[in-house]
């Protein structure tokens, strides 16, 4: 009896459309990311345009972040369960048009209003890219892919404050800092363009949507967040306390849900990992302190130093080359433990220079000059980046490596979310401290808030 062999297993032929389809998903994370430092630098200038009250300042940055924060691990759920690559360009499409809304904004309130919409749009798109690049490359082919999205973010964030600047300066065609918004259109248009050559791809179980996690997760950030903005933090009324103790009960009870339901927003053996709650603090702290701290240094710069929109954006050139050149290196040497503490002392180091050079050329005092450009601010932000530089690699590394393959998505989610509601409180709590009080005032918050961000990450 003669038997048929069985034939070898042969490895599936690679996706074919899968380099244009990286381009897309690559130029979607630098557009959003883009978009969430580039109106730091115009916001002034914004605000001038427009008028309003001067918290509105913080609110153009803040309108954007807190629905990224809120909606981003549900953005994820929803492409599992309606596809990446439809959610992808269903939020692509929203955001866009809510670009060029926020461009034509007659009014400080329109345009928060639209910031937010951006930010929904953005927490819908970001989810998807990690997703759609496993599903489309494997093996090296797809270490290298996913390599790809640290330069990327890395050359966004050097670029985005800068252009911010220089777009605002240049006043094309009369449009001011309205630029900063439509130069989202033509990148935004690529990716539409290249959209087609994205593989669908959805998980492989239809998960449930957990809305009353989403209802309590939003509900309690909010809470946090929106007493912090353009109030003085020392003289908080009892209404705006009892938000904030509204707001931490509306998380806790997030918390207990995911515990007991079914169909949890995050994934429940996350928190069994002794360094996971640890690394969600020191992610929410870090990104508090260098968000915040960007905007202090803007707003300082335009509001006491006489300087331009164009000057500003040009004066955090060192900090953003310091932390792609040290990112680098961080990322050549393995992004060990040891750099996480040595870039967070590079960051102390770097606020308290600025402390000093605020303390020596603002304030009262017969020598200040609030007119002149402060240039040993310059050296002091460039520590700031470097250290940030050294601890971001390090940090995502060490918080990623022990989970299990199923919870790495979740907890991406988890630590994106969480870095993006520091940043909310960031630009809330040191912008307050620095419109209620003075740079010095919000560079000493940076600094306790720095030092605890250290406390946090020992005990990961």
């Amino acid at each position: 009896m003669t038997t048929t062999p069985t034939p070898a297993p042969t490895t599936p032929a690679p996706y074919p459309w899968r380099r244009p389809a990286l381009v897309a998903l690559l130029l979607a994370e630098a557009m959003n990311l883009l978009d969430a430092t580039i109106v730091q630098v115009a916001a002034p200038t914004v605000h001038a345009g427009l008028g309003g009250s001067v918290s509105d300042v913080q609110w153009f940055s803040t309108a954007y972040t807190l629905p990224f924060a809120v909606l981003l691990i549900t953005g994820g759920r929803l492409g599992d369960i309606a596809g990446r690559r439809r959610l992808f360009v269903l939020g692509v499409a929203f955001f866009t048009a809510a670009s060029v809304a926020c461009a034509l904004a007659p009014t400080a309130g329109v345009l928060i209003a639209f910031r937010a919409v951006q930010g929904a749009a953005a927490a819908v798109i970001i989810p998807q890219t990690v997703g759609l690049i496993k599903a489309m490359f494997e093996g090296d082919e797809l270490s290298r892919a996913l390599g790809g999205i640290g330069p990327v973010m890395g050359l966004a964030a050097v670029g985005g404050p800068v252009l911010g600047g220089v777009l605002t300066h240049a006043d094309l065609f009369g449009s001011s800092w309205r630029a900063a918004f439509l130069v989202n259109v033509p990148v935004a248009l690529v990716v539409l363009a290249l959209s087609p050559k994205l593989l669908e791809n959805r998980a492989p179980r239809r998960p449930a949507l957990d809305w009353p996690g989403t209802a309590l997760a939003a509900t309690g950030t909010g809470l946090l967040v929106y007493p912090l903005i353009g109030t003085n933090l020392t003289e908080l009324p009892a209404y705006d306390w009892a938000l904030l103790g509204l707001g931490v009960l509306a998380l806790a009870a997030f918390a207990r849900h995911q515990r007991r339901t079914a169909t949890p927003l995050l994934e429940p053996g996350l928190f069994t990992h002794r360094g996971f709650p640890p690394a969600l603090a020191t992610s929410t702290t870090f990104f508090a302190v260098t968000n915040g701290l960007l905007t202090v240094v803007v707003l300082q710069l335009q509001l006491e130093a006489g300087q331009g929109v164009l000057a500003a954006g040009l004066s955090l050139t060192p900090w953003s080359t310091g932390l792609a050149v040290s990112s680098w290196l961080s990322g050549r040497r393995g992004a060990r433990r040891r750099m996480m503490p040595y870039g967070l002392a590079l960051v102390l180091t770097g606020v308290a220079a600025a402390a000093a050079v605020y303390a020596t050329t603002t304030g009262t005092a017969t020598t200040a000059d609030p007119s002149r450009y402060p240039w040993p601010l310059l050296p002091a932000l460039a520590l700031v980046g470097l250290g940030a530089g050294l601890f971001t690699p390090a940090f995502f590394t060490l918080a990623l490596r022990p989970l299990r393959p199923q919870e790495v998505g979740s907890a991406a989610g988890a630590l994106n979310a969480v870095q993006q509601l520091g940043a909310t409180l960031g630009v809330a709590v040191l912008g307050s401290a620095y419109l209620d009080g003075s740079a010095v005032t919000a560079c000493a918050v940076a600094m306790a808030l720095t030092a605890l961000c250290w406390a946090t990450s020992r005990r990961m």
